[in-house]
């Protein structure tokens, strides 16, 4: 009898170093060099991706550029090219879509695909996951780890597996032998606090915790730990849903001390606006209404809403439009929370003009974005002639 039989077929397919690869693709001599997307060393901002090269000396995404430098003083220091990596994202996606139209993208470089309704024309689901990751390395000459299994949780744990160019299969059969050697850090939700928590009782592989009675574990984490019950299982009965809607993006920061000084509030709107932004290009999406938070000492909250003739995904243009919003909430008394929110949403895809032809308009709010961070940071990791 088929293992297979009346189950999902999903396919998590996930780029190996995504950017780094990109750029040592488009420039042959960064071939073999540890290589580091995310701007100058001297900066203070952080690493977007990082060749297998660099990961070898520590470094990851999301560390500081200054500590990455510390680690690899040798790497080639490269600033992000959005326009370049959402060009071949869109490529890779034209290509999932040729196998299934269920496709939920998590980001420009990871997406789950489900292939359930697919094998009738195009083969079993092992055959088409080598299929993809094929015609990705023939066509865009990039390298993705697919893993296969019977629901999102074991095909995500299985693409991380053998990175890069790994591709394995989760028998429904063998599941278990599967999960049980793997450390409890493997488990979504598992982070740094709850794997403490674990280790104190001696739980360290998803075996220990598979052994475990799910009323213990919900005592001791709530509704997480029923959660953990069932991953441990390798349960997850979660669709892939290839019409996701993402209604909103928006960042928040709560301060150590009350802050009234209008120009911190304005450098920490800055800083959100930036993150923000990233967002919401990381899902190719654009915002037309910009909402401020803000929460006063003695916890009262207001917000300001303004919406936008046309919608942005643009740094600059958020954070000129959230500290104006700021001037209309006036704090008279001294803030303890910030945020910004983009809502009214639209997929960036349909928007755009040309993967390569910028409006000028778009250009010049870039130049401004440049200006302003350079202005706050220093930072000149990207300059005006690269923009021009």
């Amino acid at each position: 009898m088929d293992a297979w039989a009346n189950l999902r077929r999903i396919l998590h397919v996930d780029m190996d170093a995504f950017y780094a690869s990109v750029e040592q693709r488009d420039d042959p001599t960064l071939l073999g060099k540890p290589v580091v997307v995310g701007g100058r060393p001297n900066s203070r901002g952080v690493v977007s991706a990082a060749s297998y090269e660099a990961r070898k000396f520590g470094v990851h995404s999301a560390m500081p550029l200054a500590e990455a430098c510390r680690r690899c003083p040798q790497a080639v220091f490269l600033p992000v090219n959005f326009p370049k990596y959402r060009e071949a994202s869109f490529h890779i996606r034209q290509i999932f879509l040729t196998y299934t139209p269920m496709v939920e993208p998590l980001s420009l470089d990871e997406a789950f695909l489900d292939v359930t309704g697919s094998t009738s024309l195009f083969g079993p689901a092992e055959t088409i996951a080598l299929t993809i990751k094929q015609r990705i390395q023939q066509e865009l000459n990039l390298t993705a780890s697919v893993g296969l299994g019977c629901n999102k949780f074991l095909a995500k744990l299985a693409s991380d597996l053998r990175k890069p160019n790994g591709f394995v299969i989760v028998p429904p059969d063998r599941v278990q032998e599967f999960l049980d050697p793997l450390s409890v850090e493997r488990i979504w939700g598992v982070g740094k606090k709850t794997a403490e928590q674990l280790h104190k009782l001696n739980i360290r592989t998803v075996r220990d915790l598979r052994r475990l009675e799910q009323g213990f574990l919900t005592r001791l984490f709530g509704i997480m730990g029923s959660q953990l019950y069932q991953l441990a299982q390798g349960i997850d009965d979660r669709p892939v849903e290839s019409d996701r809607i993402v209604k909103s993006i928006g960042r928040e920061t709560t301060f150590p001390t009350d802050i009234a000084d209008i120009e911190v509030l304005e450098t920490a709107l800055l800083k959100l606006s930036v993150e923000v932004g990233r967002n919401l290009r990381k899902e190719m999406l654009k915002g037309k209404t910009i909402t401020l938070k803000a929460r006063y000492d003695d916890f009262r909250t207001v917000s300001r809403s303004r919406t936008l003739q046309r919608a942005t995904d643009l740094d600059n243009v958020i954070y000129q439009e959230a500290r104006n919003l700021l001037q209309e909430v006036s704090p008279k008394q001294p803030l303890r929370l910030i945020g910004i929110t983009l809502n009214n949403l639209t997929d960036q895809m349909e928007a755009q003009l040309s993967l390569f032809e910028e409006p000028q308009q778009e250009r010049e709010n870039l130049i401004k974005v440049l200006d302003l961070v350079n202005e706050k940071y220093g930072d000149h990791s990207i300059t005006r002639a690269r923009l021009l």
